[in-house]
């Protein structure tokens, strides 16, 4: 059956997106849009993801656990997970890798936990918006031991992305998929990098904002619309 999905989504703990970005918010536009599979990935953090979850159950969508983690070559990879409690393993890692700073909100905004009514909890003190010390083959290891999947995040963009920071999508990491950014126009880029043709290309929106979630669109082929599912075809 094909599935619909955006697997790159910002909540309110991003200190970069929309404070309207709570947990109930984005899941009610997935599900206005009739998308099956969604996922918050914010930076470097995974705590805003069990809320959505449970949004999302009682709505009849599914959530993936994940973040956009920036890696020591300041290049994103977008980590998804099947379950909360590898996500949260993961985290732990991620957070030890960060630099020992604080959010300053009035610089960078704010970066807000809630519950899955969309009340504030706290507000993470932790700086979200900085490079890890984990290298790209370190994070691949780690969130593959996790039971997870990795993908290189908008390979389209001229920062941030494998293609800007490294020149070339590494042939020892085992890469089948990379994400194009919804404004991508497909063919000019692969013209410019014909070697991508190789790849299986997925777009998400990359949302910090609820109208920039996508409408379903392209989909992928799945046995069975659950988290296992998808998680395993996007390692396949």
């Amino acid at each position: 059956m094909k599935a619909f999905f955006d697997l790159h989504i910002h909540s309110a703990l991003s200190p970069c997106a929309d404070n309207e970005m709570t947990p109930n918010n984005i899941v009610n536009m997935a599900y206005l849009k009739g998308l099956n599979f969604i996922a918050v990935t914010d930076h470097n953090s995974v705590e805003n993801c069990e809320a959505v979850i449970k949004c999302a159950k009682k709505a009849g969508i599914q959530a993936i656990p994940g973040m956009e983690l920036e890696t020591s070559e300041e290049v994103h990879l977008i980590c998804l997970f099947k379950d909360i409690q590898q996500a949260l393993a993961m985290q732990e890692v991620v957070y030890k890798a960060l630099p020992d700073m604080d959010n300053r909100e009035d610089i960078f905004g704010q970066q807000l936990i809630m519950d899955e009514e969309d009340n504030v909890k706290r507000h993470l003190k932790r700086l979200l918006l900085a490079a890890s010390s984990l290298s790209i083959e370190e994070v691949f290891r780690q969130v593959r031991l996790f039971g997870g999947a990795v993908i290189p995040a908008h390979v389209d963009r001229d920062s941030y992305s494998m293609i800007s920071n490294l020149g070339v999508i590494p042939d020892d990491l085992g890469i089948k998929r990379l994400e194009i950014s919804r404004m991508c126009e497909l063919e000019k880029f692969l013209d410019i990098n014909p070697k991508l043709k190789d790849y299986s290309l997925i777009k998400n929106s990359d949302a910090h904002s609820l109208g920039d979630i996508l409408e379903p669109e392209g989909g992928i082929e799945l046995e069975e619309l659950t988290p296992e599912c998808l998680i395993d075809t996007l390692r396949d």
